[in-house]
């Protein structure tokens, strides 16, 4: 019975990791749509949503089974259960990478407000911050996971930069930038509700491997 409990574990460690996958290459074709200016693949990214969706349900159904069947114990049952948080998690940010498609679409065939230097960089961070994450899910590295909570005042410093610049530099200035303007604030805002979810998952596996909870509690990153 121990060795199929293990082996239902690496599935779920595995399907997480697909998942994982599949989030991070929708974040990056969103963002590559806005740079391209790629219509269709904007248009990919919201229609592939659908076999995250239904991995997410998947994973989720895989999990209770291992709960009621299993009944798991301690390491093991904060594994499961850190699983179908970072499932959840993964979903919302799929989510996002969709609204940022959708809002792609809404720009697309429009002139090109600005260059875009910042986004790009807060894009780097969210996808870096997405994969540390999973990666501190999956060696049970707190180091890692400590690191990703620590790196989001950064994202937080380029949302605001983004966000200042538009309104400050160029909507306020000129009301016929605002529909272009519009879309773009909101990708930023996506991208960085994308680094609170990784938070989110960074401080659910650092309760998984410590039983240690930092959520709210910024202070206990220091003792971990």
């Amino acid at each position: 019975m121990k060795r199929y409990f293990d082996d239902d574990l690496k599935k779920l460690n595995i399907d997480i990791l697909k998942m994982a996958a599949l989030v991070e290459v929708a974040i990056f074709r969103s963002i590559e749509a806005l740079k391209n200016r790629d219509k269709e693949l904007a248009e990919y990214v919201i229609k592939n949503d659908q076999e995250i969706d239904e991995m997410e349900l998947t994973i989720e159904e895989n999990a209770i089974d291992l709960l009621a069947l299993r009944q798991p114990l301690a390491r093991d049952l904060r594994f499961i259960t850190t699983g179908m948080k970072i499932n959840a998690e993964l979903e919302r940010i799929a989510d996002l990478a969709v609204n940022i498609a959708q809002r792609v679409l809404e720009i697309v065939d429009k002139p090109i407000l600005k260059p875009l230097i910042d986004i790009p960089k807060l894009n780097d961070i969210a996808r870096k911050m997405v994969k540390d994450v999973i990666d501190a899910f999956v060696n049970s590295d707190e180091k890692l996971a400590k690191e990703v909570i620590l790196s989001d005042s950064e994202a937080d410093r380029l949302r605001n930069l983004i966000q200042k610049e538009l309104i400050n530099d160029y909507m306020s200035k000129d009301v016929s930038t605002v529909t272009r303007g519009v879309p773009l604030l909101l990708i930023a805002r996506q991208l960085e509700r994308i680094c609170d979810h990784a938070t989110n998952i960074a401080e659910d596996v650092i309760y998984m491997v410590q039983a240690k909870v930092v959520k709210h509690h910024p202070e206990m990153l220091d003792k971990t």
